[in-house]
């Protein structure tokens, strides 16, 4: 049996000035009203020197349109509002020469101001609705993920997992434990592609894994439970229209043995720490990954490793050995790993991600799946 040992709550999210506009990164209301008028000052101050006010006052009817890009609409309508007011004044109080010139200008200023409001709220209905999805997106996909770190007769694992919210909605990390009679059955994969449709995959994958896990007494029979659910779904996706996808993915056995068992599908090799050294696991034995196994002539076959009492095997997806820094240099995880041998498996995930961000100085470029599988010296944790 396994037992969750605390729960990983769904970062909550909140709006910018009032607006329905959850996540949207917009400038503080304060700025916006602080740059317009400096803009405004320096623009009349220049106008009154050049003696071209009436030219240079025509190019403050084009800000609101920055601020549409930017802000809110409530902002975007009180840059409008301010510049407007000072393009109609002159209007109201000048006389003489170049009248209808400011009256064009001042009709001018309240039909682009108007105008840009508009695209303010365009630009935040569109944005919200998106930001909207990412959040659904994203806890769909932490729902089905169990919460770390989880103990099994066999093994501590624990971890972190963090999705990216940024451009393209989630990605398709996936990971799960089950404890069976043959022992401690993991699982960590990666789908192809991101967004809702990942999404689908990743949740047939893991339900897959679940209902194998203790079915299936072999970890090759689990692994081609996986490959036929891969399978299925890109059946279902073909009649909807949708492209095919595969999936990586690491699946291990590890019992009360001195060995573990694993087969690679086309998943970065697992990583093994003990006494000082940092091995990786199973490199060169790597299989297709799930969803292409026809490709190939070669049946999956496990491999065995030495997994002794005191050790931790380390597994994580792209997104922490892609990981690039500002230089584009990629995140050097087995050397960065010979530093952290000797710590427990929660503080070497959270030591990892949190060196990882300073890497890349928080550019989170994709998800981040990091698991630490413990071995207890009495075998009980």
């Amino acid at each position: 049996m396994f037992r969750s040992l605390r729960a990983a709550p769904v970062p909550a999210r909140s709006g910018a000035d009032g607006d329905d506009s959850t996540s949207i990164r917009t400038p503080p209301t304060r700025a916006v009203v602080l740059v317009t008028v400096a803009v405004t000052v320096v623009t009349i101050v220049l106008g009154g020197v050049t003696g071209t006010a009436v030219l240079l006052l025509g190019l403050l009817v084009f800000l609101p349109a920055f601020a549409a890009a930017l802000c809110t609409p409530r902002q975007t309508a009180l840059v409008s509002a301010l510049v407007s007011v000072v393009v109609i004044v002159p209007v109201a109080l000048s006389s003489g020469e170049r009248v209808a010139d400011r009256v064009i200008l001042a009709l001018f200023a309240l039909g682009f101001g108007a105008l840009a409001v508009y695209g303010s709220w365009l630009r935040i209905t569109r944005e919200g609705a998106l930001v909207s999805l990412r959040s659904t997106a994203a806890a769909m996909q932490r729902q089905i993920l169990r919460p770390l770190p989880l103990l099994t007769d066999d093994v501590l694992v624990d971890g972190v997992y963090e999705p990216v919210q940024q451009d393209k909605l989630v990605g398709g990390d996936i990971y799960d434990v089950a404890a069976t009679p043959w022992g401690t059955r993991v699982l960590i994969g990666d789908v192809q592609g991101k967004g809702l449709a990942a999404i689908g995959m990743a949740i047939d994958v893991v339900g897959a894994f679940r209902e194998a896990a203790h079915r299936e007494p072999t970890v090759t029979a689990l692994v081609d439970s996986l490959e036929a659910a891969v399978v299925r779904h890109n059946g279902y996706a073909e009649q909807r229209g949708e492209p095919d996808r595969f999936v990586t993915a690491v699946v291990l056995g590890v019992d009360a043995g001195s060995e573990a068992q694993l087969v690679t599908c086309g998943h970065i090799p697992p990583f093994l720490l003990h006494d000082g050294a940092v091995t990786a696991v199973g490199a060169g034995t790597e299989h297709a990954p799930l969803g292409l196994a026809d490709l190939v002539a070669e049946p999956r076959t496990v491999s065995w490793f030495p997994f002794p009492a005191g050790a931790t095997l380390l597994l994580c997806t792209d997104g922490l050995t892609e990981a690039r820094s500002p230089a584009g240099a990629f995140y050097p995880l087995e050397a960065r790993l010979s530093g952290r041998v000797d710590i427990t498996a929660g503080r070497l995930t959270d030591s990892l991600v949190d060196d990882v961000h300073a890497f890349t100085e928080g550019a989170q470029q994709d998800d981040l799946a990091v698991l630490a599988l413990r071995r207890s010296p009495h075998r009980t944790i």
